[in-house]
């Protein structure tokens, strides 16, 4: 039988959609005015847009615990279950938006480090780089929303969930013990393949994706840089998504955590970027994390009457982050090339 949502698609579409032309809105607010002309984004810019939308994604946590408490009270369909309580359930719900949110935003930093490296390989001016992520943070919330709903019909198998928490599990173990590699975007089939049919320059040409030169048709390294970073997103994607809804099965808690955390992935990388180096250790905290939800997935949720007590899940998850990244600080690497990245 299938779980009990508390926020059902066909009851809560016009959610969905509210949430949505609100994110839109603010996108076209964040290139049509805050970066209409382009800059290189400073410390001191990205400091403030990273507060602003941690703080924003707080404020509707809040919101949505505050929404969850009066609407459960008065759900039909929800207070005819025997032993429903909506204040616990509205508590539930909220701790898992924050801890989804919280999940989502550690992992973003595998992503900004392969922004520094596919930024440096191609030339990209720093007052170009925000372009390019702004599109390619766009492209990220469409295919994010489309795995995200696949997500929501398959994670009903159990067969499913054991899946891809086993998945998580091999992908935290090989985060810890794999050796790493470099990042050579020349190198991916991807990109060899579109360089085959279109033609790309070999200098950036101002904000321009694509120009026209002799008549032709040519794609610009903006482009190229973007095209890699939309593929290493959906790479990223198949952790990611998997490990949020280890921690809620609500498709809904899902998609705003998700992309709230995506939302601030630029901000983030712009404050980080020339730091991100140092938090070297994160790397073995981020598998310990997807390895605890993995096993969330086969085996704690089972174990705790279904579901694995959403306060434990935060406090882990946190504070394996925080000595992951307490240890970089007393622990430095002295040397890293920028041409490696986690895989």
């Amino acid at each position: 039988m299938a779980e009990l949502l508390f926020f059902p698609f066909v009851e809560y579409w016009w959610f969905y959609a509210g949430f949505t032309a609100c994110v839109l809105f603010m996108l076209a607010l964040d290139l049509g005015v805050f970066h209409r002309t382009a800059h290189a984004v400073s410390f001191k810019e990205a400091a403030v847009w990273s507060v602003i939308w941690v703080g924003l994604a707080l404020a509707f946590n809040y919101g949505f615990y505050l929404y969850a408490t009066n609407n459960f009270a008065i759900d039909a369909r929800l207070t005819a279950v025997s032993g429903f309580e909506p204040n616990a359930a509205a508590k539930q719900v909220g701790l898992e938006f924050l801890t989804g949110y919280i999940v989502e935003k550690s992992l973003s930093v595998d992503n900004i480090f392969v922004f520094v490296v596919v930024f440096s390989f191609f030339s990209i001016p720093p007052k170009y780089q925000h372009r390019v992520l702004f599109y390619g943070i766009i492209g990220a919330l469409i295919f994010r929303a489309i795995f995200i709903a696949m997500g929501s019909v398959l994670m009903q198998y159990s067969w499913i969930v054991i899946f891809f928490g086993a998945l998580l599990i091999l992908t935290g173990v090989k985060m810890i013990f794999a050796p790493e590699k470099g990042i050579n975007p020349e190198k991916n089939p991807a990109i060899r393949l579109f360089k085959r049919f279109m033609p790309v320059t070999p200098k950036v040409h101002g904000q321009s994706f694509f120009i026209r030169i002799d008549g032709r048709l040519c794609a610009t390294p903006l482009f190229v840089a973007l095209l890699f970073l939309e593929m290493t997103d959906v790479i990223f994607a198949v952790d990611s998504v998997p490990a949020i809804f280890a921690l809620t099965r609500e498709p809904l808690i899902v998609y705003t955590s998700n992309v709230f955390a995506i939302l601030g992935l630029r901000a983030m990388y712009f404050m980080l970027a020339g730091a991100v180096d140092k938090f070297h250790m994160l790397k073995f905290g981020l598998a310990l994390v997807l390895m605890f939800v993995g096993l969330k997935m086969v085996w704690l949720n089972d174990a705790f009457g279904g579901k694995f007590p959403i306060t434990w899940s935060l406090g882990i998850i946190l504070s394996v982050v925080a000595i992951s990244v307490v240890l970089s600080l007393i622990f430095p690497r002295k040397v890293r090339s920028l041409g490696t990245a986690h895989e």
